[in-house]
């Protein structure tokens, strides 16, 4: 039997990406826990340095890429004791092993269907003779659920349930499909399951993510399941918030509609990337959807639940986009006024469709669209925002001292929207009523409300 280079070992643990991925980064923590591999938040008290890499665009591949430099560097002094692993996005990326062979000093490769059995992986990278990297499979078929070891890393009261693995749209311009495999939907009881546990963990905002959460279970043939399972998640005990992230507009039903107008727990708070307006390339970008039909559905939904947020966002410099295509974009920007925007120049991705479409848009007009669509929505939000002075709002607290407090409220997801920066002696996890003093873009200032 190999010799185990130490007999407790500490593993320093980076996640990068999308919400998405962090569930996967829980998995392989509740993987190596379940194997006996400690967890530090220290890289110094560290043998083992895991990296969760994201590979969506260039830019996160760059990320990915840093931060193994910096491992890399964390190693070199102890070359023999310290390992590192660099495991997710982009390693199934890695189609040609350039990244693998760039880098030299990783000890372990690890896809996306590895990460069940990270922990026993990693451990065999421990030992004195430890086995080559295992090859990514070409269609990722993994698929976590409720008896799936998993360590919850967010702050205690929120916690991200992954409702579906991967994506069957083929959007022109995405890469995702060929990352992490087509679209495969968990039980609906295992997803009850999963969040009754967490409740009763202490989480007090359960967000339902997926690459496309209105697919859930389209595989399966089955329509309108995701209102279902909305139906079942609301009937759950409890003073909690449900929030959904990543919804699709060609697969927004009536009935969803409805389900979360009448429920009880779930947010009036709708993310949906639209990322254009324009027919042309809509069509182009294969979305399955039309500017038509897009305003449509937001005026419906805007009807049933007046008091709804709407995030969204949206792509510039997309191949063939002209100038008459932005405009369009923009106006419809300053027309629909979204609570919640982001955008981003395209990036020609390899291997989709989109990078080899004529009429690729230089990206210093492409930044320069992104520029100009930011700052006016910077202008819609600064007003949208001063319009709350006033009003009070239950706010679930993430962080607070003796005398501050900094949290969210309905129509803000953790790490991706505004704050509300507040006074009052109050606790993390603590859901408060919050009086709006004050506002910039992107922040509400205010003041803790008598009762709870």
């Amino acid at each position: 039997m190999a010799k185990s280079i130490k007999k407790e070992a500490l593993a320093f643990m980076v996640s990068l990406g999308c919400p998405k991925n962090f569930v996967d980064t829980e998995v392989i923590a509740g993987s190596i826990l379940t194997g006996g591999v400690g967890i530090t938040p220290d890289p110094e008290e560290a043998d083992i340095y895991i990296i969760n890499t994201c590979a969506f665009i260039p830019t996160a591949r760059e990320e990915a890429e840093s931060v193994i430099r910096e491992a890399i560097a964390w190693k070199k002094n102890f070359p023999r004791e310290r390992k590192i692993i660099v495991c997710g996005c982009l390693v199934q990326w890695d189609k040609d092993f350039s990244i693998r062979n760039k880098f030299k000093k990783v000890d372990l490769w690890l896809g996306i269907d590895d990460i069940p059995a990270a922990g026993s992986l990693i451990l065999g990278a421990l030992e004195e003779n430890p086995k080559a990297s295992p090859l990514p499979s070409s269609s990722p078929e993994y698929l976590y659920d409720d008896l799936t070891p998993r360590l919850q890393l967010t702050l205690p009261h929120f916690a991200y349930i992954k409702i579906s693995e991967g994506c069957s749209n083929r959007c022109s311009y995405c890469a995702i499909p060929n990352i992490r495999g087509r679209l495969r939907s968990r039980n609906q009881d295992s997803i009850v399951k999963e969040a009754s546990n967490l409740l009763s963990g202490g989480a007090k905002e359960l967000i339902l993510i997926g690459q496309d959460t209105t697919a859930y279970a389209a595989d399966y043939g089955k329509k309108d399941s995701l209102a279902r399972l909305l139906g079942k998640l609301d009937k759950l005990e409890g003073d909690f918030w449900l929030r959904l992230l990543y919804t699709h507009p060609a697969h927004f039903t009536n009935k969803l509609i409805e389900t979360i107008a009448d429920s009880k727990h779930v947010l009036p708070y709708i993310d949906m990337p639209l990322q254009h307006i324009s027919d042309t390339l809509l069509k182009s970008m294969n979305r399955k959807t039309s500017s038509k039909e897009i305003k449509k559905l937001l005026d419906k939904i805007r009807s049933a639940i007046p008091e709804i947020a709407i995030r969204t966002t949206l792509i510039t410099g997309y191949p063939g986009e002209t100038d008459r295509d932005f405009e369009e974009l923009l106006a419809f920007v300053k027309e629909q006024k979204f609570q919640r925007m982001g955008a981003f120049v395209y990036y020609p991705e390899p291997s989709t469709p989109a990078a080899s479409m004529p009429g690729q848009v230089p990206p210093e007009v492409a930044a320069e669209r992104l520029d100009t669509i930011m700052k006016a929505q910077s202008k819609i939000s600064l007003s949208f925002n001063k319009s709350l002075a006033g009003k009070v709002f239950d706010v679930i607290v993430d962080t607070a001292d003796t005398k501050h407090a900094v949290g969210r409220t309905f129509m803000d997801a953790p790490e991706i929207d505004n704050r509300v920066l507040f006074s009052g002696k109050v606790n993390p996890g603590d859901l408060v009523k919050v009086k709006i003093t004050g506002a910039s873009e992107y922040d509400l200032k205010g003041i803790a409300a008598k009762g709870k």
